[in-house]
């Protein structure tokens, strides 16, 4: 029997690949070609098109679900805005951050400085208040006459950390031409929650949401010409089966139409089928593909958490399906293996009703008769997913 490392590298050296182009799986690819988003294409260019004529646009609000092709569609019209900014002497800036990617309101802001051009001894990564850093973004825009785009991805995120804070920079952000004496502001958001607004202070609503785009779900039909346009570019000619493309199509169309999780399926099937040296990508990688995502999500899901929402979900772990009271007496008892200072036991009924909405726990009322109602939650994941989740956090391997 040849050696499986040996085999393997055989493989990889001889070039033997049914992935011929990687990049074109990635969710940060751009096509050429965005399909069935013409129209959206339309409104977004529509919207931003004043700064071509040397005036504000409108602030935008942009939303959808996850996978419907926002971001795509925003950076692509940036992009070709961006093309003909370069011939012309009109200062403009298109700055793009992510939410989710900033831990901190101070990072974001540092983030669209970075790409302002503001640098570290002009803006530090550390050390000033938020409405210090806000203040040097708005001397920037007035001394350079820049004519600036915030694009805030994933706002939501950033909505709560302003709830978390205290700090309104959405407001401020909104507001800010009222600062200027030069140069000018437009926000661009885009966001996954269509209730998004609901949660926004009503001063806020007006000025963010000066013009609104949303993009509707993709079908499984629509989401199954995506794919074969990927494959056609990112595979070898035959390499996917058409029970293959079909399932990862009905996958993410089924749950609601997100074409980012149909992508991400066809390219973990396609290093699937390669690590197994299939020459083509079955229906069987696909299934063994979405298995994997899953278990991915919960991992990256459960690592985020902090310290005292781990050693909740781990005492879940070790009295599962137990009561609130149950749940925290473990807690307790974790709390000093570990040499932590509890928190009350009204901080971590909240914590656990936080962790039931990201779908890791759940919870039920049980009727005790005369003895009223409690709540008992247990585990969604399996105990080898936190484990595995939590076994770097150095404070819980003791426990672990």
């Amino acid at each position: 029997m040849s050696d499986p490392i040996d085999r393997m590298l055989d493989a990889a050296e001889s070039g033997k690949s049914i992935i011929k182009n990687r990049e074109i799986l990635h969710f940060t690819y751009i096509p050429n070609t965005i399909l069935h988003r013409n129209s959206e294409q339309e409104q977004v260019t529509q919207s931003l098109l004043p700064i071509l004529k040397q005036s504000r646009p409108s602030n935008l609000l942009v939303y959808g679900k996850p996978g419907t092709g926002k971001t795509l569609v925003v950076k692509k019209v940036l992009s070709k805005i961006q093309e003909r900014v370069e011939k012309s002497n009109f200062p403009i800036k298109l700055v793009y951050s992510n939410s989710k990617n900033e831990t901190t309101l101070y990072g974001l802001l540092v983030s669209l400085g970075r790409q302002l051009g503001l640098n570290e001894k002009e803006l530090p990564t550390t050390g000033l208040a938020i409405s210090e850093v806000f203040k040097r973004l708005l001397n920037k825009i007035t001394n350079e006459k820049l004519n600036a785009v915030f694009v805030i991805d994933e706002i939501d995120y950033l909505a709560q950390l302003v709830v978390k804070t205290g700090k309104d920079i959405l407001y401020q952000l909104t507001r800010a031409n009222e600062q200027l004496d030069a140069g000018s502001l437009t926000m661009v958001g885009i966001s996954n929650d269509l209730t998004f607004k609901e949660k926004l202070d009503p001063r806020v609503i007006s000025s963010l949401g000066e013009e609104e785009i949303v993009f509707t779900n993709y079908n499984v039909e629509q989401i199954k010409k995506i794919l074969e346009e990927r494959i056609n570019e990112s595979f070898i000619e035959d390499a996917v089966e058409e029970p293959a493309l079909n399932l990862c199509a009905a996958l993410a169309g089924g749950e609601h139409g997100d074409a980012r999780r149909a992508i991400d399926l066809l390219r973990v099937a396609g290093e699937l089928a390669e690590r197994q040296q299939s020459e083509k990508v079955n229906i069987e990688h696909v299934r063994e593909a979405s298995q994997k995502i899953e278990e991915n999500k919960e991992e990256a899901s459960l690592k985020s958490y902090p310290l005292h929402e781990k050693l909740v979900i781990l005492s879940i772990m070790k009295a599962n399906g137990s009561s609130t009271g149950e749940i925290y007496t473990q807690y307790k008892t974790l709390c000093k293996t570990v040499g932590k200072d509890e928190l009350t036991q009204r901080r971590i009924t909240q914590m656990l009703s936080e962790i039931e909405l990201s779908g890791i726990i759940s919870g039920r009322l049980i009727h005790q008769g005369i003895h009223g109602r409690t709540k008992k939650y247990k585990l969604t994941v399996s105990s080898e997913i936190i484990k595995k989740s939590f076994k770097d956090e150095l404070t819980l391997q003791d426990i672990i």
